[in-house]
């Protein structure tokens, strides 16, 4: 995952709320459970079996009875606004995305926005909107109500806004066995963009009513796209001008490997030692790995249909 060193970057679409700026480097658990460190894990894989990684857990229409006032952040101080400017003096150029986990993210996100655009723009279908990413610890007040670090990365159609607590990639590699690595961080911030997409194009008000776990239900089918979708940017990744080359094979394995870590067999063989179908709101992990690679493999967004027929 190479970034053009010349590259520009535009800062303006990713806002810092972390207290104190960017992390030192090695996560862990920030609030661990019981005093000791096997509870922290127990409370994330929990959650993370819920709702990990998608759509903030509120009604679609993001409407004020979606509104939650003690979420899952609920006792924890949501994080504050951070150093104004820190992220626009540090992250300017493909160089500095190189360099920095926090100008990855900016690169990344940069990369999105910019591959959905052309796309809406070509297809001539609404325009695209763009989705501000929101970097926080711990906890941090949505639109869509508190939320809680365990639950992972999530997007809020309420504000259209992406949320993530980048300690969230140090668990993923250490306790769900992920390969890790910045690709695997490109595919979460990826799909997260891809609910940002279904928003914009209404996917979200036609299902969000009607949404149903389930090995069929719409909730794994919303998810499912997503992951295509990600998979479509990451094909196309290469003709937004901010990357060097097109991702490697290695790159692509770390996308996977995270998608597979996520599935819902996965988390549930993990959390309850065994699988329950009926319980299903992201997909399995084949099923994960799969449309990744449906929508990596033909860059096109129209394969990523998952409401039609078998998934």
């Amino acid at each position: 995952m190479q970034f053009d060193d010349d590259a520009q970057l535009d800062p303006s679409q990713v806002e810092d709320v972390r207290p104190s700026g960017p992390r030192p480097g090695g996560g862990g658990c920030m609030v661990p459970i019981g005093g000791r460190g096997g509870g922290c894990l127990l409370l994330i894989l929990a959650v993370v079996g819920m709702f990990l990684f998608g759509v903030f857990p509120s009604p679609f229409s993001g409407n004020e009875s979606g509104r939650q006032g003690g979420g899952q952040g609920a006792g924890r101080q949501p994080s504050a606004p951070g150093a104004p400017g820190n992220l626009a003096a540090r992250c300017r150029t493909g160089a500095d995305a190189q360099q920095s986990e926090d100008c990855r993210v900016v690169g990344t996100v940069n990369s999105i926005q910019s591959y959905w655009r052309q796309a809406f723009d070509e297809r001539g279908r609404r325009t695209y909107t763009p989705a501000k990413t929101v970097l926080f610890t711990q906890a941090v007040n949505t639109g869509c109500g508190t939320a809680d670090y365990a639950v992972g990365p999530f997007y809020c159609p309420a504000d259209r806004k992406v949320y993530l607590d980048l300690t969230f990639f140090d668990t993923l590699q250490r306790d769900f066995g992920a390969e890790g690595g910045p690709f695997a961080q490109a595919y979460v911030i990826a799909h997260e963009y891809g609910h940002h997409v279904q928003n914009l194009l209404g996917t979200m008000s036609r299902v969000g009513p009607d949404s149903r776990p389930g090995a069929g239900g719409t909730s794994v089918r919303l998810e499912l796209q997503a992951d295509c979708y990600a998979g479509v940017w990451a094909q196309n990744a290469v003709k937004t001008g901010f990357f060097r080359e097109p991702f490697s094979k290695k790159d692509i394995d770390q996308a996977l490997s995270a998608a597979a870590a996520v599935g819902d067999d996965s988390i549930q063989r993990r959390t309850q030692g065994r699988v329950t179908p009926d319980a299903f709101t992201h997909g399995t992990s084949l099923q994960r790995e799969k449309w990744f690679t449906v929508g990596y493999e033909s860059g096109d967004p129209k394969r990523c249909d998952t409401f039609s027929g078998g998934i």
